[in-house]
């Protein structure tokens, strides 16, 4: 009887813990849903109404903060955007290739100093960008390189978080015999990577790209140090630009619209590639 009731205790609390659980992830996701829905709500209506304060309930100037921040006199959304998307989708190619080249060489090598090689990419994952930001400016205009975008992708191929995810995902997936019995059917190393691991990471991968895409496409910091020439600003800096407009000019309804507008093409790839972000996240945790 005791043992019973210990049993029955014991499932007790674990439906407790479950349901706190639960409560928390269900208020996370409502809170990251309603800022979200807000941010539409907003886009709806106009400069006076947003003066006003809260509601809940849309208005009826969607379109007319379209129009106005289509076409508005000081950005270009659709060059803006266009910017944002050769910048970002470049960036996340870039930085997934390498990526996976840099864990396939510490994964399938053994070399002198493979554990100093590791440890030192790891470290740097932990110095922030603006750390480095003063001299990395500072290096790029002397090689004249501001307005230009090769300082925004290039460096994105160094990313140590990155590398950090293919490679645990690699010892998952990856064995080593059958990297060597590739060589031993005189395949190349480049050959081998590109025909034989990179198929066996596209979960990784995608998630990878996805969250690249991302990252790059949200960048404030570095592009406005580097970007002066208007028909090369991205989206976030053409937002920011809205944002600091003159009293007389400003139009929050617009500044909504064009956050909107901005969002929309992540939100759009996160729909599309839902399925491969779950199974990229969850197949690296089960062994190949």
């Amino acid at each position: 009887m005791k043992k019973l009731d210990d049993n029955t205790l014991g499932r007790l609390k674990l439906n407790i813990l479950r349901g706190i659980v639960y409560a928390i992830l269900i208020f996370l996701c409502f809170l990251c849903l309603f800022f979200f829905y807000l941010m539409v709500i907003n886009a709806t209506r106009s400069n006076a109404q947003l003066a006003t304060g809260f509601t809940l309930l849309p208005k009826e100037h969607f379109f007319d903060n379209l129009v106005n921040a289509w076409n508005d006199a000081s950005i270009n959304i659709p060059r803006g955007m266009l910017n944002s998307l050769i910048v970002a989708l470049s960036t996340a190619v870039l930085t997934t290739y390498f990526s996976a080249l840099t864990a396939y060489g510490i994964h399938a090598y053994d070399f002198k100093g493979k554990r100093l090689a590791f440890t030192f990419i790891m470290a740097v994952m932990m110095i922030p960008p603006q750390v480095s930001a003063l001299g990395f400016v500072q290096v790029m205009n002397k090689l004249h390189l501001n307005n230009n975008y090769i300082p925004l992708i290039v460096p994105g191929i160094a990313a140590p978080v990155v590398f950090f995810y293919m490679k645990q995902y690699m010892e998952s997936v990856l064995p080593l015999d059958l990297v060597d019995a590739a060589r031993i059917d005189g395949s190349g190393e480049f050959h081998t990577f590109n025909t034989i691991v990179l198929p066996i990471m596209k979960p990784a991968i995608a998630v990878q790209m996805i969250f690249s895409f991302v990252s790059s496409w949200n960048n404030y910091f570095i592009p406005a140090l580097l970007l002066d020439k208007a028909e090369l600003k991205t989206v976030p800096i053409m937002i920011a630009q809205l944002r600091s407009a003159d009293y007389s000019k400003f139009d929050m309804g617009k500044v909504y619209m064009f956050i909107l507008l901005a969002i929309l093409p992540v939100l759009i790839t996160y729909i599309l590639l839902s399925k491969s972000i779950i199974k990229g996240v969850t197949a690296g945790s089960v062994k190949g």
